[in-house]
């Protein structure tokens, strides 16, 4: 665990008192029943709030609206993981054989879950100020470059919005391949544009992401084709 503490004093600028918690942090369920499960389910709290009292302070005009789209992009799975990835946090992850066989610890969720934890733990460890402290300082960056709310849409509402606007017909996704075991999954979409009679394909670990790709090729297909 050695190398796990110098990591972290570097990477989040902290020092656990309780090395107990910081370890259940790192390990996963393939692991261990003593898992970073129920931390994960007190980080993702923590993190929620710190966040959303931050965007309070950048944004003073921002809506209620506005500040809830701008929280979800930055505590979303695909942005927990970028920290994680960043922060090196999969070369220290405590995974089950199997697990760590399959890429566990290159895993998005996986990652975004046991980064979550570790925050739960700091929170348990020395209280709110003290994880408060650590998500603003691994989080400064990407306070620093906050999306417009107009690139916040994903690429599903993008290209509807775009077809609508040429009173064209809304695309139709189709779900035609599953592939990989149940742990481990990959799902192939379509997206169709039948006034064009064009499709695209995605392909990702979720439905929903698959589709986001399929509609990101569609509008970039149809913006070469049309414009």
């Amino acid at each position: 665990m050695n190398k796990a503490k110098n990591w972290l004093e570097k990477a989040l600028q902290y020092r656990f008192v309780s090395i107990d918690l910081f370890k259940q942090a790192l390990t996963h369920r393939s692991f261990s029943k003593k898992n970073n499960e129920r931390l994960e389910f007190l980080g993702d709290a923590v993190l929620d709030f710190v966040v959303s009292e931050k965007l309070f302070e950048l944004r003073p005009n921002a809506t209620e609206g506005d500040l809830s789209k701008l929280r979800s992009f930055l505590v979303k799975e695909t942005t927990l993981a970028e920290l994680a990835f960043e922060l090196d946090l999969g070369r220290h992850l405590i995974l089950g054989s199997g697990e760590l066989k399959a890429g566990g610890n290159r895993r998005e969720s996986i990652l975004s879950d046991a980064l979550e934890a570790i925050l739960g733990a700091i929170f348990l460890d020395q209280g709110f100020n003290a994880v408060r402290e650590v998500i603003n300082h691994i989080y400064s960056s990407r306070y620093i470059e906050l999306p417009e709310l107009s690139d916040l849409r994903d690429p599903k509402t993008k290209l509807q919005e775009w077809l609508q606007e040429r009173k064209m017909a809304l695309p139709s996704y189709e779900l035609i391949q599953v592939l990989g075991k149940n742990h481990q999954q990959n799902f192939v979409v379509t997206c169709f544009v039948s006034e064009e009679a064009i499709s695209t394909q995605g392909k990702s670990t979720t439905r929903r992401k698959a589709e986001q790709e399929a509609a990101q090729k569609m509008a970039k297909l149809l913006k070469e084709k049309i414009q």
